[in-house]
């Protein structure tokens, strides 16, 4: 199993709509607004590296409002 770290930045006012969409992505496990140099923190789980990467870079950063991802991968 991966689990990732998906820090998204959104559209200025958006934030609120873009959480409600990430929520509903089938590898999100959880997904919050925070405070700081990103405006929405997601949780991803997935059973290859490749399906997490795709939904960052596919799922998320193709929703309407998302100005810019970046992913980390936990290793412990």
């Amino acid at each position: 199993m991966v689990h990732a770290f998906i820090m998204v930045k959104t559209a200025a006012g958006r934030s609120e709509d873009v959480l409600a969409s990430v929520r509903e992505l089938d590898r999100v496990s959880e997904a919050h607004v925070v405070a700081g140099d990103f405006d929405i923190v997601v949780e991803a789980d997935a059973e290859e590296v490749y399906d997490v990467l795709h939904a960052a870079s596919s799922d998320v950063s193709g929703l309407d409002g998302v100005a810019d991802t970046k992913t980390y991968m936990a290793i412990d």
